[in-house]
């Protein structure tokens, strides 16, 4: 009973929704953005982002959040 109980806490701290109010992953909500140009030139390659909302914690830019579309784990700070 006590290894259910663990194993079920467990289940639902991993959960997107408790990762968004931890900041312990990436907002399971995003959407395509293709490439474009800057008014300056600079080309920006096509990619992926998360959805916007009131918090930087579960971006994935954001350290400790991982890009599954990357790979990658951001670096930012909060806040930046």
């Amino acid at each position: 009973m006590l290894k259910t109980l663990f194993i079920l806490g467990l289940a639902i701290a991993a959960t997107p929704a408790a990762a968004q109010y931890y900041g312990t992953g990436s907002n399971p909500s995003d959407h395509y953005v293709g490439g474009y140009t800057r008014n300056n030139g600079t080309y920006v390659e096509p990619h992926y982002q998360t959805n916007p909302n009131a918090t930087q914690m579960d971006n994935y830019g954001t350290s400790g959040n991982y890009n599954y579309h990357t790979g990658t784990t951001g670096r930012h700070p909060a806040g930046y």
